[in-house]
């Protein structure tokens, strides 16, 4: 019996954005936190009930209500409003270890997200495709509601 062993990056993933928001650190950070929890949703727009508990060691989990629900991941480090990392299986039922990274920064008047997400363990084809999409969806929506925010803030003044 021969015993063949994955290749050490098909056993990795990595994606590394850069999203630039057109308002201020506060309210970047706000939205970001919306957008992952309560206001979460599929690139199709079907809600994605999500609970984000934003301290260490809280809880990022798809609520189904009753009990029932995913667990995400755990709040590894939060620092308002520069920092969220969590770690946690995500979206992935198998054995995986995922660290997401959000680094916030204000230049010129604007805030720039680094985002960054690892996973190493047994990453289905599937998700390897569909995770640049996911993202992509939820950073323009981060970005969306946080410019909407800022020019309703605009017009109350």
């Amino acid at each position: 019996m021969t015993l063949t062993l994955p290749e050490i990056e098909s056993l990795s993933l990595h994606v590394n954005q850069e999203i630039r928001v057109r308002a201020s650190l506060d309210v970047t950070f706000a939205a970001l936190l919306e957008q992952l929890g309560a206001s979460n949703e599929m690139p199709d727009g079907t809600p994605l009930p999500m609970k984000l508990e934003p301290w260490p060691g809280g809880r990022w989990f798809r609520d189904l209500g009753e009990g029932n629900g995913h667990f995400w991941g755990s709040v590894q480090a939060i620092k308002r409003p520069t920092l969220v990392e969590i770690t946690g299986p995500l979206f992935m039922s198998y054995p995986v270890a995922n660290n997401v990274q959000y680094r916030l920064n204000e230049e010129a008047g604007q805030t720039l997200i680094k985002f960054r997400h690892s996973a190493f363990g047994l990453v289905q084809e599937e998700h390897r495709r569909g995770v640049v999409t996911g993202w992509n969806y939820i950073h323009e929506k981060v970005r969306q509601r946080a410019e909407r925010s800022l020019s309703k803030s605009a017009f109350s003044q």
